[in-house]
Parts: structure tokens; sequence; C-alpha cells
């Protein structure tokens, strides 16, 4: 792991999938007019043949997509997270996961990452959205490398999944050639005193909060979860054994979120407290991404301190 380098998350899925639509002919990218910004632009312009164009229309593409699932087809629709599911949930639920068919929904400036914009397109909701529907398995890369990695693997997952992908550019965290195994999460640093349980691109602000923390003589251990649903139980478990509290952290709404995933799993099996660090019932607004992260208790600083208060209470 470098950390130092920083690539778009979603240009990462976009290199993967350009690499696994040149081996393989039945893959088929499908746009909402966002083929640029949601990292389809090479496939785009140099595998036409491999590419849909659905124009603002974003329930008509999740349709055409489990069409083309149903002829036998690898179907990809891209949007910003906030329009696909946010506008095409119910076609997503009927068309694709009442069929099981394998279509893959790819969603970028999820969270606050599309800053500028506002709340109505920061999509804080998706997870909960998307994990509660059944044959659905959910995704969150934390970083290009791990983003192309899960290109590289989902065609031949043959099941509905969705991809939560940020915008902008974050640390390269980690390598090109590790491996992305499906419902496998990844314990990114070692502690003694307390888990931290993280998603997506967070990883990095969670890294930088376990540094401080250190500083303040508390070791805290890190994992990753690139796959939100089906989650790791047997990696929750053993934190909860190991740890007495465990702490998760996502760019979503706390309520029924990764957070609550952790929280539900560990209630029925192993009662352990949890802290859920994310959003508390708000929506978003305009700013920097950066201060939008601090507001909501999202930074580095307010991560560990956070942790903190909760460790030692």
């Amino acid at each position: 792991m470098s950390g130092t380098e920083e690539k778009e998350i979603r240009k990462g899925f976009g290199e993967g999938l350009f690499e696994a639509a040149k081996e393989n002919s039945e893959i088929i990218a499908l746009s909402a007019d966002l083929g640029e910004s949601t990292g389809f632009g090479k496939i785009m312009e140099e595998l036409p043949e491999h590419f849909v164009e659905c124009g603002i229309a974003e329930q008509n593409m999740a349709c055409v997509a489990s069409g083309l699932a149903h002829e036998g087809k690898l179907p990809y629709i891209s949007s910003f997270a906030m329009f696909s599911p946010g506008r095409n949930w119910e076609q997503i639920r009927t068309t694709i996961c009442l069929n099981n068919q394998d279509v893959k929904i790819i969603s970028t400036h999820a969270g606050f990452s599309d800053a500028p914009d506002g709340a109505t397109h920061q999509a804080l909701e998706d997870i909960a959205l998307m994990r509660v529907l059944p044959n659905m398995s959910v995704f969150s890369p934390a970083d290009w490398a791990e983003a192309k990695a899960l290109a590289r693997k989902l065609p031949g997952y043959k099941r509905p999944a969705y991809v939560r992908m940020q915008r902008g550019a974050f640390p390269v965290i980690f390598q090109e050639t590790d491996k992305f195994a499906i419902g496998r999460a990844k314990q990114v640093r070692t502690g003694r005193d307390i888990a931290i349980l993280t998603t997506g691109s967070m990883l990095h602000n969670v890294l930088k909060a376990a540094e401080r923390l250190s500083a303040k003589g508390i070791e805290a251990e890190v994992l990753h979860f690139p796959t939100i649903k089906p989650l790791d139980k047997p990696a929750i478990w053993s934190a909860a054994h190991k740890f007495k509290k465990i702490v998760t952290v996502e760019e979503h709404q706390i309520d029924a979120g990764f957070g609550s995933s952790i929280a539900e799993l560990l209630s029925e099996v192993l009662p352990t407290p949890v802290l859920r660090i994310g959003v508390k019932g708000e929506f978003g607004e305009s700013g920097s991404y950066e201060e939008l992260l601090k507001k909501h208790g999202l930074d580095s600083e307010s991560i560990a301190l956070s942790v903190k208060k909760f460790y030692n209470n």
C-alpha cells in the first residue's frame, strides 16, 4: 500500500471494464447521457460496439439492460448515484432483481463527492436502497486500483450488483496486482484497542484517523469492506471477539447503511457496542468536499475524536 499517488476511483473501474470488454464480446456499457463522467469514456471512443447511449432516461436504461441480460449479454448501466438508483429504483427492483438478471449498476458521484452541486446531487441513501433488495450485491471500492480489480472480477459474477464510487481523485492505497475477492474484508491496519470498520473512499480518512489515535496511545485496527453485501461475517465476528467496541465509518446516512448492517448482524449473534459514524439524518448542501466531510464528522480529525471519546467511555 502506498497512499501517495491520487487517481479517480471511477476511472479505475472504467479502465478495468474497458480491458474486460476487449476480451468479452458480451459486455455492453450503457449510459444515461453521462458516459464520460462515469468513467466509460474509453469504451465510448474505442469500443463503440460495446456502448449504448440511452439518454437522460434512467428508468428506460434499467429496463433495456434487463432485456439485454435476458438475451445473454452482460450489461453495465452507468449514471450518478443520485439518478441511478435514485430515479430508477423501481425498475431495478422489478425488472432486474425480481428476475435475477445479471445487470451491473455502476454509480458515481456518491456521498458528498458532487459537493458543489448541493443536496439534489449528493447520494447519501443509496446503500440503504440497494442492500435491501433481494438478489442484489453491493460494492464500494476504496481506490483506483481496487475499482479496476472489481471491474475485472464482475463479468464472472452472475447476479445483479451495485457499485458505489465517489467523484474526484483519492489516494491509491492498494496495488493494481492485488486480487479482489467478493465478500471478503481487508485488514488494512492491525491494532490492539478498538476496531474501525469502513467502506469505500472513507478508508483513506480512517487510516489517517488511526494514525492520530496512535499518537494518543490508542491503537486501532482498520478493516475495509469493499463488499457491503454480502458481508464478510467471519471478519466481523472476529473483530467483535477481539475488541470490546467497534466503530463503523461511512459517507452515507447512518440509518440503514453500512454501519447498520454491522449492528444488525452483531445484535443477532454477538451483541457488541457499535458507534456508527456517518450522516445523521441530514441532507447535504453546496460547499467544498472537505467542508462537507468536516461538518458531518467524516474528516480524519473528527473521526479520531469520535473514536477516542467512544473508546474512553
